[in-house]
């Protein structure tokens, strides 16, 4: 694969994941674009890899905590088995949809510039109105078990491509009165076990496939994805602590409208 292709794809996708703008639609607008054809499964998991090294870097405390909480849930009422647990109860239901999805078939189904357009658009502007009304009263050491769920629930629409897994979690939790940062920050910590599952599911299809050449495509994209990623988080939680989430409904809006544009002509 032209080194290239990989270095674009990877910077795509580590600056979109975390960001709440759909990576999707950024990598379904990037072939439109440029006329490079699609980078494929191996690719895909490799980025994915990156990114996930990013996010346990950066919220590297919170992961710690998380996974010595592992080892606490015997006593659920110490903050980190509290933690943990949180992160399992949110991450149950979008498994279990994915799982139901990816069996049907319907997952590629919805895979179209049409269907990412709408949703880019739309829940865009769900995150607006979210964002808007929503209270800012709460903190991580609020996150009981039924906000988890509740995020995690969330979370299921993000199965649908150009929702942004990150935009939809950051959704749920501003409308249940987290703090802007406080809300991309647990966002953030979800992120890793359902990376981690979504990742071991397109493992298994890719250590069938994978050889020489796709091992080195595969970590050239991971290292990029990894600093890209990484840098979009650092932008991303700085600039929360002065603004809100508009300017990025703004560019989810004109997204969606190119997108919406190239599906209809």
């Amino acid at each position: 694969m032209p080194i290239l292709h990989l270095v674009l794809v990877a910077i795509v996708q580590g600056i979109t994941e975390f960001l709440p703008v759909s990576s999707s639609g950024h990598l379904i607008l990037l072939p439109n674009l440029t006329g490079l054809d699609d980078q494929g499964l191996v690719i895909d998991v490799a980025v994915h890899v990156g990114t996930l090294g990013a996010v346990i870097l950066y919220f590297r405390k919170d992961v710690a905590r998380a996974f010595s909480g592992l080892f606490k849930l015997a006593t659920p009422d110490h903050p980190d088995a509290r933690l943990a647990l949180g992160l399992i109860i949110a991450t149950v239901p979008v498994v279990i949809a994915g799982l139901i999805l990816k069996l049907s078939g319907y997952d590629e189904a919805l895979r179209s510039v049409a269907v990412v357009g709408w949703t880019t658009l739309v829940f865009g502007l769900v995150l607006y109105w979210s964002d808007q009304s929503g209270k800012q009263e709460k903190t991580a050491s609020d996150w009981s078990l039924k906000d988890a769920l509740t995020m995690g629930l969330w979370q299921v629409l993000a199965l649908i491509p150009g929702t942004s897994r990150s935009g939809i979690t950051i959704t749920g939790a501003r409308q249940l009165g987290y703090e802007r940062g406080e809300a991309a920050r647990l966002a953030m910590l979800m992120s890793i076990p359902t990376i981690l599952a979504s990742g071991a599911l397109l493992g298994i299809e890719v250590v069938a496939t994978m050889d020489g050449g796709a091992a080195r495509d595969s970590a050239i994209a991971a290292a990029f994805a990894f600093f890209a990623a990484l840098l979009a988080l650092h932008f991303m939680m700085r600039l929360l602590k002065s603004v809100s989430f508009t300017p990025y409904v703004i560019y989810r809006i004109a997204l969606g409208i190119v997108l919406l544009t190239i599906a209809y002509t």
